[in-house]
């Protein structure tokens, strides 16, 4: 730990440890400066803006350095919010910023409808010391508000180092934080429990992650088909017949499947169809509830749906 922040200090050489005395200071990490998800979220923030402010002819290309002064804020809460405020439009002093961003900050939070201080994320000085990680939630907490149809990156998370400085020394903490939602999570999955399930939620991951797992899996499955002669490498295609499936599933629950009860080598659809039936039957007959799972689709090979019943078993069996 202490390795990462003296690292974070080297590429950072503006931190001034003496700045932020007393306090608790959230920043973040410098490879999660580079991930992909994040690069996306402040070009479609900076997209926004510029489109918003088109006709007061304002370009912003740099949340970082566009934003610490008011001018953007100020446009901004005017535009979404019909708020205009009577302040400078051109503040070239520390002092005169700041003064503006309180004003204009004091009247968004309002407009937010934030008035429990815990939950803001941001205040003047993180802004006006160009705070990126204060900035965003800043902004993505007025697309919101102000224009909740603007499709923001979902599931966006940042590594961040929590340093806290005192008398004593410093003290660090390595945190995720989220920057927005995952679009499943954020609806109301009380009454859609269906959006809870983590095959859904994988397969809207980058293609190496979803592949990786697809990896962990095919290996497990593997490891229990060895004595029986068999590999596969191909989850889509191998598992469409339902063979497989059905011989894994006498192997991991330790029963045997008389041969007439399925067609050891299918040659039409209706006998894969069979099969897989099958198979879901007799891993329901175990209490392995699989909802919203239709043989068709794994007949079809639809990814999602083998998936499925396949991490079923891997959750199920992986440890024993």
């Amino acid at each position: 730990m202490e390795a990462d922040i003296f690292d974070y200090h080297k590429e950072e050489d503006s931190l001034d440890v003496e700045s932020f005395q007393g306090e608790r200071r959230k920043l973040i990490q410098p490879t999660s400066l580079k991930d992909p998800t994040l690069e996306k979220l402040k070009e479609v923030l900076v997209d926004w803006i510029n489109r918003t402010l088109k006709q007061e002819h304002i370009v912003v290309q740099s949340l970082e350095e566009d934003l610490y002064d008011g001018l953007v804020l100020h446009h901004l809460l005017s535009r979404l919010a019909g708020v205009i405020l009577a302040v400078e439009e051109i503040t070239l002093t520390s002092s005169a910023q700041i003064h503006k961003l309180e004003l204009i900050l004091g009247e968004l939070d309002k407009k937010l409808g934030l008035q429990d201080s815990s939950l803001i994320k941001w205040n003047v000085k993180l802004i006006h010391n160009k705070d990126l990680l204060a900035t965003i939630h800043l902004l993505v907490a007025m697309v919101k508000s102000f224009q909740p149809e603007l499709d923001l990156p979902p599931n966006v998370k940042v590594e961040v180092v929590i340093v806290e400085v005192s008398s004593s020394g410093i003290k660090s903490d390595v945190q995720i934080e989220v920057l927005t939602e995952d679009r499943e999570t954020a609806s109301d999955s009380s009454s859609n429990p269906e959006r809870e399930d983590p095959i859904e939620q994988l397969l809207n991951l980058e293609a190496h992650k979803v592949n990786t797992v697809k990896k962990a899996i095919l290996h497990f499955v593997n490891q229990n088909m060895v004595t029986m002669g068999l590999h596969v490498a191909d989850m889509d295609k191998q598992f469409a017949d339902g063979v497989i499936l059905l011989l894994l599933i006498g192997q991991l629950e330790g029963f045997f499947i008389p041969l007439f009860d399925f067609k050891l080598t299918p040659v039409n659809e209706s006998e894969m169809l069979h099969n897989v039936t099958l198979a879901l039957d007799l891993l329901n007959d175990t209490g392995l509830t699989l909802p919203n799972i239709d043989p068709q689709d794994i007949v079809s090979q639809d990814t999602a749906a083998t998936l499925k019943v396949l991490y079923a078993l891997f959750k199920k069996h992986k440890g024993k």
